[in-house]
């Protein structure tokens, strides 16, 4: 029975440390990424940034003078083609003349130019709106950026609060085997019974089961963690840094409420959108005003004859002919009525940019409010830490009384197994509400527009 024991004890030994091996394989081969290099890795090879990225390029290449309409646009025809011709020619007289397969030749160059003067400042407009959509662009790529930051700062600090729970588990495994070395050698000296030995190894199978499954939780918050970086290969192994959940506790709601109202992503996209309709209005009222535009061109036609004609006076017409025209002119024109079409597009127009004002004012609203409520939840778990901080150092002293007490006998297993368990909620509760203080520090800096600060 004594062997027995002593071979169980020693496998249950050997479980947590084939876990922390699993855990740490190839450390020493790896790099260490901190925080700053997790985001900068994201920002240069995250999918969904690139695509922004690319997005915003293709903006950037629709806001030329040339798109708007200021610059003139230069068109060329050419053609050069020919037939073969077949002639009898009756005469009164009587007298017949035939001619046959006679090539006849033609050619014909054309450039024309067509300049827009003026056409109720709508080119003026487009070319405003064209810039307001390549600045949307950016924004767009900003708060995709954004947003990944955001993303990976949660998940490497979700990534530190497991590693966290698990040395919090492993803790509570060492507890567990204290227990059952203390009821072994209870039991070997008769002072206690085999049903609290064997209970106090259920225990510890327990604790080594619940620090086997949060292996696991690790290694897929990892994965997590690598596909928000892009990393090629998602199997390597990442060693973070930093080993503590650490979160700023001086956010105050003025500031953050200034820095929201100027530097709000979506804020400023909704600023943007209505700048947007406003000049889609005025694109469209410009239909009513009249159209002035220049119109040059230069034509060059050849006709070459395949043979020549004789005329009334009994000399060869032509054998080729050349001719170059250049044409020149202002065209001046108004849409004077359009059943009543341009009315409704202009109330169309305006009732958009009405809708813009009201998106704007949601937008607002919605931001102040999402900011507000996570400053309430960001207050109150900085309340919390401190709390949960007091509770532990007591959780602590209790289970240092409660050890001794069963060593001497005078506590029972289930009384110690009840501290214990104090014990190890307290560690979890005190770094699941840090955890909690640092997301809601990350949504406050990501409402304000300051998430990069990260970087």
């Amino acid at each position: 029975m004594q062997t027995a024991l002593k071979n169980q004890k020693s496998l249950l030994k050997i479980i947590p440390l084939l876990l922390t091996l699993l855990l740490n394989h190839s450390l020493n081969a790896q790099e260490v990424y901190d925080l700053s290099r997790v985001i900068i890795t994201g920002l240069e090879q995250n999918f969904s940034v690139i695509i922004a990225r690319n997005r915003e390029e293709i903006a950037e290449n629709n806001a030329t003078r040339g798109n708007a309409g200021f610059l003139p646009t230069v068109t060329t025809t050419n053609r050069f083609g020919g037939n073969i011709t077949s002639t009898t020619q009756n005469r009164n007289d009587g007298s017949q003349t035939s001619t046959s397969g006679v090539h006849n030749t033609t050619g014909t160059a054309a450039v024309n130019l067509d300049m827009p003067l003026f056409r109720g400042f709508s080119i003026q407009a487009t070319w405003q709106r064209l810039n307001e959509l390549k600045q949307i662009g950016e924004l767009n790529t900003q708060m995709a950026m954004e947003n990944l930051v955001g993303r990976i700062v949660s998940e490497y600090y979700y990534h530190i609060q497991q590693l966290n729970l698990y040395n919090n588990m492993r803790y509570a495994v060492e507890l567990s085997r204290e227990r059952a070395r203390i009821d072994e050698e209870r039991y070997l000296l008769g002072a206690s019974s085999k049903l609290e030995l064997l209970q106090s190894i259920v225990y510890l199978n327990a604790d080594s089961s619940r620090l086997a499954r949060q292996n696991e939780a690790i290694l897929e918050s990892a994965v997590r963690l690598k596909s928000l970086m892009a990393l090629e290969n998602l199997e390597e192994v990442i060693v973070l840094m930093d080993s503590a959940i650490v979160y700023n506790p001086k956010l105050f709601y003025e500031e953050l409420l200034e820095s929201t109202l100027e530097y709000n992503t979506g804020l400023q996209i909704a600023r943007r959108n209505h700048v947007i309709s406003e000049l889609d209005y005025k694109i469209i009222a410009s239909r009513a005003y009249p159209y002035l535009v220049l119109q040059s061109g230069y034509n060059y036609s050849y006709r070459g004859y395949g043979s020549g004609t004789v005329s009334d006076y009994g000399a060869i017409s032509l054998n080729n002919q050349q001719t170059r025209v250049f044409n020149y002119g202002v065209t001046l024109g108004m849409d004077i009525f359009s059943g009543f079409n341009r009315r409704r597009e202009r109330t169309n127009a305006l009732i958009d940019v009405e809708n813009r004002v009201y998106q704007l004012q949601e937008v607002e609203q919605d931001v102040k409010a999402d900011l507000l409520t996570m400053y309430y939840a960001y207050e109150n778990n900085l309340r919390l830490v401190q709390m949960e901080e007091q509770n532990l150092g007591v959780a602590r002293e209790n289970l240092e009384i409660a050890l001794e007490r069963y060593r001497l006998g005078a506590l029972s297993g289930i009384e110690l197994r009840e501290v214990q368990k104090s014990l190890l909620d307290a560690e979890e509760r005190l770094i699941s509400i840090k955890f909690q203080t640092k997301l809601a520090e990350i949504s406050l800096l990501q409402i304000s527009g300051r998430i990069m600060e990260y970087v």
